[in-house]
């Protein structure tokens, strides 16, 4: 609609402009610049946005590695303390009689358990052939070539605890820990073994968490035994 020089512009029957075409021209192109404004400002925010994301990114990268670093400097400090303490056990037991039992109990109680690699250090160290130490820390139950758990789990499946449902207990800790019997969960937090007798079958089915005994168990009971 026009009146004498001036234009009115109307959206949907409402004036939104009013003025000479060229006050509405100078009116569009200020709208325009605006908006092109508008726009570069929201580019430049996410632009920013994107940046102090990689920026985040590369200092949880940096943090992680230094994380890394750290855990393997103190790794190797820790296996040197524990090779140097399992030398100066060999040294002092070596020359005894029957002193491989004594060196492995000790071995064990240093690493945790028996890997491959402390036996070969206990035959290069005193002489005694692979074979023979493998064979002693297999036979006996005490030791174990496997590491262990912060929490060491142990079902008894002798017969007097077998036959009142220590199986079902077993195979339900296996489901529950996603691990299979002699293993240890990924965080180090438990590892389960069988047992054949801890002494106190009239406590059958029985399970042992490190020294600490529960009797009288159902599979229903163990919920409520790893929420303590």
């Amino acid at each position: 609609q026009q009146v004498c020089d001036r234009v009115g512009i109307y959206v949907q029957g409402s004036l939104i402009a009013c003025g000479t075409l060229a006050e509405l021209e100078a009116q569009i192109r200020t709208g325009q610049e605006s908006l092109e404004l508008l726009r570069k400002m929201k580019q430049e925010k996410e632009e920013l946005l994107e940046r102090r994301k990689e920026l985040q990114t590369a200092a949880e990268e940096k943090e992680g590695l230094r994380t890394e670093q750290e855990q393997a400097k103190a790794q190797i400090t820790e296996q040197k303390e524990q090779e140097e303490a399992l030398m100066k056990v060999i040294h002092e037991l070596k020359d005894e009689k029957g002193a491989l039992m004594p060196i492995l109990q000790k071995a064990q109680d240093i690493y945790g358990y028996l890997p491959i690699e402390v036996q070969k250090m206990i035959s290069d160290e005193t002489g005694i052939p692979m074979e023979k130490i493998y064979g002693v820390a297999t036979f006996y139950s005490q030791f174990t070539l496997s590491p262990k758990g912060k929490y060491r789990i142990s079902v008894c499946l002798g017969t007097a605890c077998y036959v009142k449902g220590s199986g079902d207990i077993y195979n339900a800790l296996m489901e529950k820990l996603g691990i299979v019997g002699g293993e240890c969960t990924p965080d180090g937090k438990f590892s389960l073994d069988a047992c054949r007798c801890v002494g106190a079958c009239g406590l059958a089915p029985v399970m042992m968490i490190n020294d600490e005994v529960y009797g009288r168990l159902t599979v229903d009971d163990l919920d409520d035994i790893f929420s303590l």
